[in-house]
């Protein structure tokens, strides 16, 4: 029951925090979509953070280093400080666009048709990334209640978790999360160096260590199932709107750059930590029924009290966090460039900013639908960041910096990622290879060959991207 407790306040704290600083600093849509530009260097880093290490990591990804071992945890993870070094030259690049959300940067590089498209494409996915975090706050939910001998459905728990985390993006907007997402990142990372001297005090003293399998470079998997987890998160988040708007939340390009380099830090102490716990709760549970439930489990089983509440905060903290940043972007992207583009040309800020709050509710519940379409968190995960991945973030890279990229180059890598991840998942991955290892490289290949054939223009040129302020 105090777990269930200490969430329940904490969450609660979170939302009053969130509507609170809200009401004071939330006038615009502009306020809502980007923070007014004014977001503070700590407290970007921390949003930067928190918005990428969310359930994602802390269920699927987590459940595949106890399931593989450190160095697969260390193959598997290392996708993400790959991209931060690379989100570094992309980091001022956007700033310097002036743009906030990816359609934005395809409308100025593609045309409108693309902006289009990858809008619809960018909803899909990030709608798919929230539910993965819905589901993973909803687990937590439901083995928390189970401790304490309270029965909770998983149907129940999501719409608690989902009506917590619509009521903080609906409240806010950017401004409630990136200062939700900032304690969170220090409540995550200080409770996971509490828990490791702990569980490694206990795992040594039963004389415990790591089966055998779990020792190798791969454990037991193929280099092709590796490249499949490796692959959609490097994709994902080098051409993340989440990144990009927090890069345009930034008062400069400079301070673009150094919150990303805070972010590098950040993302390596929580890669290490991730892996430790679930290393030593591997050495605890030689099998678990659910691996994406890992961290949760030895939380409960084997911290004090106190440190297990902290721990288990922290954890539905950076899910929530997450959620309310995805649910956010997506949301951003049918007000922006869907609703005030295409069919209210003339919107106030009032109703551009009324159509926003009601997409995140409408979001809210698709995502509900859609975690209970797929049967475990990791399945959505993948598929949520292959979606994005291959369809979006070739043609944003493109876009950004390449001169030569046409139009209709970009038009096609767009199509032809989405579709290749849409057919590949309904045929169920054939031959076991990830969706990622497919499209991916489809849409890299149809943006080159396209342009290789196709002419552009100046209205779409890379030296336009920049003029546009």
């Amino acid at each position: 029951m105090a777990y269930v407790v200490a969430i329940s306040i904490y969450l609660l704290a979170m939302m009053i925090f969130g509507l609170v600083l809200a009401r004071k600093k939330v006038k615009t849509t502009d306020d809502m979509v980007t923070g007014g530009h004014r977001i503070p260097f700590i407290v970007l880093v921390g949003s930067l953070l928190a918005t990428w290490c969310g359930g994602g990591g802390i269920t699927g990804s987590a459940g595949v280093i106890y399931d593989g071992g450190p160095w697969v945890g260390v193959i598997t993870m290392a996708a993400p400080p790959t991209g931060i070094i690379l989100l570094y030259f992309i980091a001022g690049k956007v700033r310097s666009s002036n743009k906030v959300t990816v359609p934005a940067i395809m409308e100025a590089r593609y045309g409108k048709a693309a902006s289009i498209v990858s809008a619809l494409c960018v909803m899909i996915a990030y709608v798919g990334v929230l539910a993965t975090q819905l589901k993973a706050a909803a687990n937590i939910l439901v083995l928390l209640c189970s401790t304490s001998n309270i029965e909770i459905s998983l149907n129940t728990a999501l719409i608690i978790c989902t009506v917590i985390v619509a009521v903080i993006t609906v409240g806010g907007g950017l401004v409630s999360v990136a200062y939700s997402d900032a304690i969170s990142a220090l409540l995550m990372i200080g409770g996971f160096c509490l828990a490791i001297p702990i569980l490694m005090s206990v795992a040594n003293s039963k004389g415990l260590t790591l089966p055998p399998e779990k020792t190798t470079l791969t454990g037991g998997m193929s280099g092709m199932q590796l490249l499949g987890y490796f692959l959609p998160s490097l994709a994902l988040i080098l051409g993340d709107q989440n990144m990009l708007q927090r890069f345009a939340s930034a008062k400069d390009d400079t301070e673009a750059k150094k919150s990303n380099i805070g972010m590098f830090i950040g993302e390596i102490t929580v890669i290490a930590t991730t892996i430790l716990v679930c290393v030593q709760a591997a050495k605890l549970y030689p099998t678990l029924d659910v691996p994406s439930n890992v961290i949760f489990q030895v939380a409960v089983d084997y911290l004090p009290l106190v440190f297990g509440a902290i721990l288990m905060c922290a954890c539905m903290a950076f899910i929530v966090t997450t959620a309310d940043s995805y649910l956010l972007s997506s949301a951003t992207n049918l007000t922006n460039d869907i609703y005030s583009k295409y069919i209210n040309k003339n919107a106030t800020d009032k109703q551009k900013m009324t159509v926003l709050r009601g997409t995140i509710l409408v979001f809210s519940f698709l995502a509900v639908a859609l975690s209970l379409y797929f049967p475990t968190v990791l399945a959505l995960q993948m598929t949520a960041y292959t979606m994005y991945g291959a369809a979006i973030t070739p043609a944003i890279l493109f876009a950004l910096f390449s001169k030569k990229v046409t139009p209709a180059a970009g038009f096609t890598g767009i199509l032809v990622g989405g579709l290749a991840t849409i057919i590949w998942t309904l045929l169920k991955t054939p031959g076991g290879i990830q969706c990622a290892i497919v499209a991916v490289p489809a849409s890299v290949i149809a943006i080159l060959l396209v342009t290789a054939v196709t002419k552009g223009d100046e209205e779409h040129s890379l030296e336009a991207l920049y003029s546009n302020k």
